[in-house]
């Protein structure tokens, strides 16, 4: 404010900014340690010598209070540092001597504990949106898992929501990875329990929960726990029988699950209507998750969708019972790039006749309608809770990047795409200037009948 002050009513003011040589002096600075006034030595069990910086105290002072107080009455001090955080002390100095640095996806994890041992408050928060930002990187071992576990250790909610999301989104390429050995009891249980995983099947789930148990041998009470979350009325009763006849952990366990699995058969053989007047149908065993298998979905690929509308149509299963299994519905799609709401929409004006008040492009926003081409006596008793996924398909996986989910009694998504920017090339939405959608009709059956007790 006062530098705009004094440049007010001067047309020759000018700014000149030699911000770049000072941060590079800076950098010389630590490098050549001219006028250090205090040592850091940095022990690590990797190595037997010490690193060595030559500091300045009022440089470390400013950004974090530890060093602040450590290099209060001393000028030399001795830290010890594991490994991990050791090899990057370095980078971690040259942050507080320049206020930058580049970190890989394997370095986040110890940069966020050196600068939350040392109170570095900006870096700290910088290197956790830059985790909130890459969890779709590309890793040979995976991250995601170790940043949520590691975000569960400091607290932080933020990450750890986020980390959550990503690998219920995402379940199905985690599910394939090294990192799938790594999830926790914890992580584990937390994912079993959402509606919201994206994978082919629920068989898919079951297999891999198996290997997960196989490997991990937990002790039983915990074994049957995670096996009592997976959806068995959502397995077909040809691939249930199987399990039974083939699975060495469900052998282990069957006394565990036993109840479920003759619920789902029952639900497999009666009519949907029939079995909702004996069981409480509105619990999430009964719930489809979000199956990418064709019977529960298309997907659809839009090139150039910030030109003009779209529609497609596809075909579902009526209902996860075998007893619906050859019953089908029909859904008509339709995607609006521009579409205007009411409030948007030209009117005439009273001032001038015949005038319309004009409207730019850029007012409207992305509509998707999805509405059944058709209406039956078979609907009776089930609705259709509708997500579409918007992400892009890499190496043969679906990696989804934002999720939306329809009210059972609308149409539409009221959120869809509401902050997209469909006309540059660059949006986060687009890959390639196409739009890549999965949508996912999950059916919901409700109890007609109050359930027996």
């Amino acid at each position: 404010a006062a530098q705009k002050a004094d440049f007010s009513g001067d047309s020759t003011a000018a700014t000149i900014n030699h911000s770049l040589t000072l941060l590079q002096r800076l950098q010389e600075l630590l490098q050549n340690g001219n006028g250090s006034d205090s040592v850091l030595r940095v022990r690590s069990a990797a190595s037997d010598e010490p690193k060595v910086f030559h500091t300045h105290q009022l440089l470390l002072s400013l950004q974090s209070e530890v060093f602040e107080s450590l290099l209060r009455n001393q000028s030399v001090v001795t830290l010890h540092e594991p490994p991990e955080t050791a090899a990057l002390f370095e980078k971690f100095i040259r942050y507080l001597y320049c206020g930058g640095v580049s970190i890989l996806l394997h370095q986040a994890i110890p940069m966020h504990q050196l600068a939350s041992k040392y109170r570095v408050w900006g870096l700290q928060h910088g290197v956790a949106e830059y985790m909130r930002t890459h969890l779709a990187s590309e890793s040979s071992q995976g991250h995601v898992v170790g940043w949520y576990h590691y975000a569960v250790r400091v607290g932080d909610a933020a990450l750890q929501e986020s980390c959550l999301q990503f690998l219920a989104w995402n379940l199905s390429a985690v599910l394939g990875s090294a990192e799938w050995g790594s999830v926790s009891v914890e992580l584990l249980l937390l994912l079993l329990e959402r509606s919201d995983l994206v994978l082919h099947s629920e068989l898919e789930l079951y297999t891999a929960v198996e290997g997960w148990l196989s490997r991990r041998q937990p002790e039983a009470p915990v074994a049957e726990r995670v096996l009592r979350a997976i959806r068995y009325p959502m397995i077909a009763p040809s691939q249930l029988f199987r399990l039974q006849a083939q699975s060495a952990v469900l052998a282990r366990h069957r006394g565990a699950v036993q109840d479920l699995l003759f619920q789902a058969f029952q639900f497999h053989a009666a009519s949907p209507l029939h079995f909702a007047k004996y069981f409480d149908v509105n619990c999430s065993m009964f719930l489809p998750r979000n199956y990418l298998a064709p019977s529960w979905g298309s997907q659809w690929v839009i090139t150039n969708p910030a030109r003009d509308d779209r529609s497609t149509s596809f075909q579902t299963q009526l209902g996860p019972s075998s007893h619906d299994a050859g019953k089908r519905v029909t859904w008509n799609v339709l995607f609006s790039p521009r579409w205007l709401p009411v409030s948007l929409r030209p009117v005439y004006s009273d001032s001038v006749a015949g005038a319309i008040q004009p409207v730019r492009i850029e007012d409207g926003r992305p509509r998707l309608v999805i509405t059944p081409a058709m209406s039956s006596p078979d609907f009776a008793g089930v609705s259709f809770q509708k997500t579409v996924l918007v992400g892009v398909r890499q190496q043969g996986r679906v990696l989804v990047k934002h999720a939306y989910s329809f009210h059972q009694s609308s149409d539409e998504a009221a959120d869809f795409l509401a902050h997209a920017d469909l006309q540059k090339r660059t949006s986060e939405y687009l890959i390639d200037n196409s739009l890549h959608l999965h949508i996912i009709i999950k059916p919901v059956y409700h109890s007609l009948i109050k359930v027996k007790k």
